[in-house]
C-alpha cells in the first residue's frame, strides 16, 4: 500500500462498486496509519481474495484538526476539523472510504455519507502520564505535586482532574502521541491525559503512570472504537466493509453518539459518555457534563435493553441538559 495525498477518479464496476484498487482516506498521524492498516488487515481476513490483489491504496489527508496545533479544538471548531477534508476527498471521489477514531467524528455526518461499521471497541480508559514512575490506581493524582502543570486538549479531562486536584493547572498541548509523551518527559509538563487506547495499538501502554478507572475519569464517548466512513450510494461496498461489523461495538457507540447528539456534544463543552453492555445483556450507559474549571460536575446513568441504544442515548441526554446550568452549552 502506498500513501499519497491526492488520486484520480476510480473507476467504477457496472455493479456500482469502486474498482480496485479501492482508496482509503485517513489521518496522517502514527495512530490513524496503524488504525487503518489493522481494519484493512480485518478485511482481508474475512475476503482473503482481496489479498493478493493489491486491493487497497491509502491517502494521508491532512485535516485542520491537525494543521493547527498551538490552539485548542474548541476554539477552532472542534472535532469535525479531524474529518472535514477526508469527507470533501470522499464525496468529490478521491477516495472511495475513509477510516476514523470515531470519537473524532461530528454527530451529524455530512449529507451523503454514512457510517459503514464500527470496530471491536479496544480499552476505553484514560490514563496518567508521568515524566517517571508509577501512581497509585486508588488515587493517581496524589503524584501530582501542589500546583503542578498538566497538559490536555480535552476539556472534558480537564473538568475532571480540576473538581479533583483544583489548585492544579492546565495548558493546552496538542500533537500525536509521541509528542505528547515526550512534552511530559521534557519536563514541560508535569502529567499528561491520554487514551489507554492509542498507547495499546501503538505498543506504548508502558508509558501509562496509572490506568484511569471511569469512576475518576469518565471517558469520552467512543473512545477506543474505529468506525468506517463512505458514500451513501455505494451499497455493496458498505456490504463488504459491514462484514467486520462488531456488534457490541455498534450497540454501545450508538448509545454514546446520541447522548452527544442530545447535549449537541462539541469540543467547547465538556461532555463524557461510556456505555457498556452487562452479563444479561442490557446496556448501561453513563454520561457526565461539567464545566470546564472543574466547579461543575453532573454524572448520571440509565440502563435499558440493547437494542434501545439510540433511546437511551437520548434520554440520558436529555436529563443531563435538564438538570445543567445553561452556560455549561454556551
Amino acid at each position: 500500500m502506498s500513501t499519497a495525498t491526492s488520486s484520480p477518479q476510480a473507476s467504477r464496476t457496472h455493479s456500482g462498486m469502486p474498482g480496485l484498487p479501492l482508496r482509503v482516506g485517513t489521518r496522517g498521524s502514527p495512530l490513524a496509519l496503524v488504525q487503518t492498516r489493522a481494519f484493512l488487515e480485518q478485511i482481508m481476513a474475512v475476503c482473503p481474495v482481496l489479498r493478493g490483489l493489491d486491493a487497497f491504496r491509502e491517502y494521508a489527508i491532512a485535516t485542520t484538526g491537525d494543521a493547527i496545533q498551538n490552539r485548542p479544538l474548541s476554539e477552532i471548531g472542534g472535532k469535525g476539523l479531524f474529518a472535514r477534508e477526508i469527507h470533501e476527498a470522499l464525496l468529490d471521489g478521491r477516495i472511495d472510504f475513509a477510516v476514523h477514531s470515531l470519537k473524532d467524528l461530528e454527530t451529524e455526518l455530512p449529507a451523503g455519507v454514512v457510517l459503514a461499521c464500527t470496530l471491536r471497541r479496544e480499552d476505553a480508559r484514560d490514563v496518567l502520564i508521568l515524566p517517571e514512575g508509577e501512581a497509585d490506581p486508588e488515587n493517581p493524582f496524589a503524584s501530582l505535586p501542589q500546583g503542578a502543570l498538566v497538559g490536555s486538549a480535552s476539556l472534558r479531562r480537564q473538568a475532571q482532574l480540576l473538581a479533583l486536584r483544583p489548585d492544579l493547572r492546565v495548558e493546552t498541548i496538542r500533537g500525536n502521541v509521541q509528542t505528547r509523551l515526550a512534552k511530559v518527559r521534557s519536563g514541560a509538563f508535569a502529567g499528561s491525559l491520554l487514551a489507554l487506547a492509542g498507547l495499546k495499538r501503538l505498543g506504548l501502554e508502558g508509558e501509562a503512570a496509572a490506568i484511569l478507572a471511569p469512576e475518576i475519569m469518565l471517558p469520552a464517548a467512543c473512545q477506543g472504537i474505529v468506525g468506517v466512513t463512505l458514500r451513501a450510494r455505494d451499497a455493496e461496498l458498505h456490504e463488504l466493509l459491514s462484514a467486520v461489523e462488531d456488534p457490541k461495538a455498534r450497540a454501545v457507540s450508538r448509545a454514546e453518539r446520541a447522548l452527544l447528539a442530545a447535549l449537541d456534544g462539541n469540543c467547547r463543552t465538556p461532555i463524557g459518555g461510556h456505555a457498556r453492555l452487562l452479563p444479561d445483556g442490557r446496556l448501561r450507559l453513563d454520561g457526565l457534563t461539567a464545566r470546564a474549571d472543574g466547579s461543575f460536575i453532573l454524572r448520571r446513568s440509565i440502563e435499558g435493553q440493547a437494542q434501545d441504544a439510540v433511546a437511551l442515548g437520548e434520554a440520558l441526554g436529555a436529563e443531563l441538559r435538564a438538570d445543567s446550568p445553561a452556560d455549561i452549552f454556551g
